[in-house]
């Protein structure tokens, strides 16, 4: 049975990675629930979707196509082998660390339901960022994790409610078409020549990754 082990937050503390900007990536579980709501734009929205979470990076991060962040705690498993150390539920900047679930090799659009009332429908694949390489402070690592293309996967809210660590997660949804987060991770990374494929996922995309899929190519932002 797929479920929730912990829900994360984060407030903001600087990252040393140069520019020593504020960053709420170092998450960690929240005792008690959390409320979960759609946050509205990245341009003038509230952020992250979960409340109490702070993001520092607004232009980049958050907004309704990235609301909410889960990553599996069998991955964190894995990277704790490779890395050499402990890593706690919410170092990835997971807002949801899950158990049973392959979160990256989830369907773009398919809908969970996380608890009796959250109901929450993958988006696409997190994009490592040179934050994420800061805190994890590992040389060559960024390079690592784009070639295993183990991403965790960006939620937006179809239904607010509030979830605690123990909430049951259960695919309610699963789209037709064969576009996993794995897949658009690739694409938008080391493989641009597949982001045609994307756009088997019709509607299922959020119109930022439709229109790179449209144009065959990856702003630099985007990466």
């Amino acid at each position: 049975m797929a479920h929730l082990l912990t829900v994360n937050t984060g407030v903001l503390r600087p990252i040393p990675s140069g520019k020593n900007l504020p960053s709420g990536i170092d998450k960690r579980p929240h005792d008690g629930p959390v409320e979960v709501r759609a946050p509205g734009s990245k341009a003038d929205g509230l952020g992250s979707g979960l409340v109490g979470d702070q993001i520092g990076d607004h232009r980049h991060h958050g907004g309704d196509a990235q609301a909410v962040y889960a990553y599996d705690r069998e991955e964190l498993d894995d990277w704790e082998k490779l890395l050499g150390r402990s890593l706690h539920n919410g170092a990835f900047g997971e807002n949801l660390t899950t158990s049973g679930l392959v979160v990256s090799d989830a369907v773009i659009g398919e809908r969970w339901r996380v608890g009796a009332e959250v109901e929450l429908q993958v988006t696409g694949p997190r994009i490592p960022c040179g934050t994420l390489r800061a805190h994890i402070a590992t040389r060559g690592w960024l390079k690592t994790f784009t070639a295993t293309a183990r991403s965790g996967a960006y939620l937006c809210v179809v239904k607010p409610g509030t979830v605690v660590a123990g909430d049951e997660i259960t695919v309610v949804h699963r789209p037709s078409h064969a576009v996993l987060v794995s897949h658009a991770f690739r694409a938008l990374t080391l493989e641009p020549d597949l982001l045609p494929d994307l756009l088997a996922a019709g509607a299922d995309l959020d119109d930022e990754l439709r229109e790179m899929a449209q144009a065959g190519r990856i702003p630099p932002r985007a990466v």
